[in-house]
């Protein structure tokens, strides 16, 4: 090159810590003038990415050196970087730069790796390369290691926490770094709970609300997010899906380059505070789920009608959709076969909007939401869950017993061994040890297991909760106008067939005890709940 050489350093530290604490750019630049000054260079730029990984070329002060290195005529001659491993440690990536380097004359030179431009030192810098990238994905390996490991046992690997919830020390210090943690953060716990549970009941009159009008309403508030900022529909959806807030905080769950999903023997799940309890997470989980497009269409959730979605024609099978007379002044269910083929096709039924939907929010106030007739629907279910809940507890006090029994004979054992009595080298005495731990921590673990189930089940359901949910369900039912509240209603019947002669009203007993279980527990019954599982409609005299 005619002239004095235009060097431009590139200086590079992997992570922010060592941005802030490292001497690591400090270095590299001393180390970078003095190789300029001994060849009579002249540093005409200065580049300096602080904490940005080398695997990818997402690098802001990168992209904007290499920018200035391929216009014509190019800023300077040379990019000087401390080792080619602080350029890239992707060896496809660092050829593809070099190469386009070159084109523009500009040369990739390395402080403490010199090679020259013949291609013996190409083949050297590729080698060289292969082993950068390497190491990379090596300790990218061990770190991942060591962070699903420190998850395991309940330890916050860094990054901003979910809302509700504020990192702390750790009362346990391992080397030189303190350990950290997740509490609750009493402020925003409490507006995570405000968004469950306008996702369960609503706002009063409202009934249970869709992630769109949580998040209209927490800005309609003055609610705000932890930032400062407006709440938006993935924000909200995100709380509401987060398992952390059960207490079981998912971590590795993403490829952090793709955003794709890893596969669930990768994920590790973290032990947190709970914010909510596991009834009320299930209940807006089955909500969410309710409401998807892809389980329910959108007319069926958000659409103007009362029974859109869950009306039959009871001749065909077909839906019974909303049709309109006179302009609009006039609005009745019909056959959706009829309305397309004519009577040819289907000699279904048309009924005014109003008069169905009075009769079959009449019929279930009237005859289903009453204590006698909830405890006789749901007697069978109920007596099966009896029984289970009692076989569960006498299973949970067998294996109390195993893993006490494992206990004593393992501390008979320890004495024997203390006393003098059995060998400790004795192989046959070390088995028994193994086996007797092993069938305690099993004992122990299946017990633990038997009890969150149980926990999960619910309370139990008494007379006078009938009564309660019976009362509370008639007046949820009903708005201020009158009028009745679509969500409400599909809680307790997800399937009405229109006939010549009658009306039939179905419903899943499963579902409805799942309501009735929500309505004890949670303080507000879970309406809102997966259609089409027609059972509870016992007899057909007493629905018609």
């Amino acid at each position: 090159m005619a002239g004095t050489v235009r060097a431009a350093l590139y200086l590079r530290v992997s992570t922010g810590r060592q941005a802030d604490s490292d001497l690591s750019i400090p270095d590299q630049r001393r180390q970078a003038k003095g190789y300029c000054t001994s060849r009579g260079w002249e540093i005409v730029a200065d580049y300096v990415e602080p904490g940005a990984s080398a695997t990818d070329d997402r690098r802001p002060e990168f992209q904007r050196m290499i920018d200035a290195a391929t216009v014509k005529p190019s800023a300077f001659d040379v990019i000087l970087v401390h080792s080619f491993s602080r350029f890239f440690r992707d060896q496809f990536q660092l050829e593809f730069y070099v190469r386009r380097l070159a084109k523009n004359g500009v040369r990739l030179v390395s402080i403490t790796q010199e090679l020259g431009d013949d291609p013996m030192s190409n083949m050297i810098r590729q080698i060289m390369a292969l082993f950068d990238e390497y190491q990379s994905k090596e300790n990218a390996k061990h770190t991942l290691r060591a962070m699903k490991e420190n998850a395991r046992q309940g330890f916050w690997n860094g990054a901003l926490p979910p809302i509700g919830y504020r990192i702390v020390e750790a009362a346990e210090q391992r080397g030189h770094r303190t350990k950290k943690t997740l509490e609750i953060d009493p402020i925003q716990a409490e507006t995570v709970r405000l968004i469950y549970r306008l996702a369960r009941e609503g706002n009063g009159p409202s009934g249970p609300m869709g992630v769109k009008s949580i998040a209209k309403h927490l800005n309609e508030s003055g609610i705000r997010t932890r930032d400062g900022g407006r709440w938006g529909v993935d924000a909200v959806h995100k709380v509401l899906t987060r398992t952390t807030y059960v207490g079981r905080h998912r971590f590795n769950t993403k490829y952090w380059k793709t955003r794709e999903r890893k596969p669930e023997t990768d994920v590790v799940e973290m032990a947190v505070p709970p914010i909510i309890d596991a009834a009320e997470f299930e209940t807006v989980q089955v909500l969410l789920k309710r409401r998807s497009p892809a389980m329910t269409a959108p007319r069926v959730v958000s659409g103007p009608t009362l029974l859109t979605g869950i009306c039959f024609c009871a001749a065909c099978g077909g839906a019974m959709t909303l049709r309109t007379g006179k302009s609009g002044r006039y609005r009745y269910y019909t056959c959706c076969t009829k309305a397309r083929q004519g009577e040819t096709g289907c000699k279904g039924r048309t009924i005014p909007m109003e008069k169905l939907d009075s009769v079959v929010a009449a019929h279930i106030e009237q005859r289903l939401l009453q204590p006698k007739r909830l405890e006789q629907i749901l007697s069978r279910v109920l007596d099966r869950r009896e029984e289970r809940t009692k076989g569960r507890a006498t299973h949970i006090t067998e294996l109390r017993k195993r893993a006490a029994e494992a206990g004593a004979k393992l501390k008979r054992l320890y004495d024997a061994i203390e006393n003098g009595i059995a060998d400790v080298s004795d192989l046959m005495l070390k088995e028994r040890v193994t086996e007797l731990k092993a069938i305690r921590d099993q004992a122990r673990a299946d017990a633990e297991r038997a009890e969150g189930a149980l926990d999960r089940a619910g309370p139990s359901i008494t007379p006078q909760a009938l009564k309660t949910f019976a009362s509370q369900a008639r007046r949820r039912m009903r708005t201020e106008s009158g009028g009745y509240r679509r969500d409400h209603l599909r809680a307790l019947a997800q399937r009405i067939e229109v006939d010549a002669k009658e009306v039939r009203i179905m419903g899943s007993k499963s579902v409805l005890l799942r309501t009735l279980v929500a309505a004890s527990s949670a303080k507000s019954a879970g309406f809102g709940v997966p259609s089409f599982v027609p059972k509870w409609r016992a007899r057909r005299d007493s629905n018609s």
